[in-house]
């Protein structure tokens, strides 16, 4: 053994011999009493704080700086700002780069050969919403069939029958849910929309959370036919709405994207068949806000706030 190994060896007997054997001049322990520790040798671990980081409400301008006066007051007055453009053609809604809000990437990444934007904010009438009264809004599908549209003095409904169904596989219709009382970090529902020109359109419906808002994305998962001619293909329609709590009141944010055959679109005007849909889905979810401001707007306690939104209780 070498000198640094001796070393080595002394210094782990004595340390040993340390651990192992008390002191000559311990006092005796109480027969009584187990061992106990003088105060100044109790350690105390320190308290451990969370901070939860805290965000303010923003405001329309935050969010999409660029917007005229004229705008902004068509964002307000209840319709809204819509556009119509091609793929090749730029938007003119664009939110600030610091928002966190690209709808554009999602729509695009489905090679669309038309685009609607479009724009509104849903003032307040009675409370604010916040981000569960929203994703509550967003569950009430079969609502969508009662909205109708004006053509040549005449009402029609667009969309004959909307209804979820279990799954992609399973198309059995089934209920919308009751309201919840939590809110889930993401969700997907499959929807079958009775398009009274298109027929039937199966969309899945992905809602997902952000800080922020709440962003809802449709998109069909089974091609679209029309009588017996296919016009088009899966994955090819997209609708994204996004809808956030903002200082003005509700911003609800949507970009949608289809793309059909060119000799297809040659024949149909499909930027008004297109705004025609949107008008309405804008029109749902504006009308199911109100219904749950509506709904909820008396404070009452916690416990049965939560029991009304169970289902257990009704107002």
């Amino acid at each position: 053994m070498n000198s640094t190994g001796k070393i080595i060896g002394l210094c782990l007997f004595f340390l040993s011999s340390l651990m192992f054997t008390f002191p000559l001049y311990a006092e005796p322990l109480p027969d009584d009493d187990e061992p106990s520790l003088d105060d100044d040798f109790i350690f105390q671990a320190p308290t451990l704080i969370f901070e939860v980081p805290g965000f303010e409400t923003r405001s329309l301008d935050d969010i999409f700086p660029g917007l005229s006066e004229d705008d902004k007051s068509d964002v307000m007055n209840g319709t809204g700002i819509r556009n119509a453009f091609e793929k090749n053609e730029p938007p003119t809604l664009i939110p600030a780069p610091n928002s966190g809000i690209d709808l554009l990437s999602s729509v695009m990444a489905k090679r669309p050969s038309h685009i609607i934007e479009a724009l509104v904010v849903v003032p307040y009438n009675k409370r604010e919403l916040d981000m569960l009264d929203i994703y509550n809004a967003l569950r009430r599908i079969k609502n969508i069939q009662d909205y109708t549209i004006t053509i040549r003095d005449n009402e029609y409904r667009m969309f004959v029958d909307t209804t979820r169904v279990e799954s992609a596989q399973k198309r059995k219709p089934i209920p919308d849910p009751p309201p919840s009382d939590t809110l889930p970090y993401s969700e997907t529902m499959y929807l079958c929309f009775i398009d009274r020109s298109m027929g039937d359109l199966y969309l899945r419906g992905d809602i997902s959370i952000s800080l922020y808002g709440i962003t809802y994305s449709m998109t069909n998962f089974r091609d679209v036919s029309f009588s017996i001619f296919k016009i088009m293909r899966a994955e090819r329609f997209s609708a994204i709405l996004y809808i956030e709590p903002v200082k003005e009141g509700i911003l609800i944010y949507s970009m949608s994207g289809l793309f059909l055959p060119g000799f297809i679109a040659q024949r149909v005007n499909l930027t008004s068949n297109m705004n025609i849909r949107i008008t309405v889905l804008l029109d749902w979810i504006t009308d199911s806000l109100r219904l749950e401001e509506e709904s909820n707007h008396q404070e009452l306690r916690p416990e049965v706030e939560s029991l009304i939104r169970k289902g257990f209780l009704f107002r």
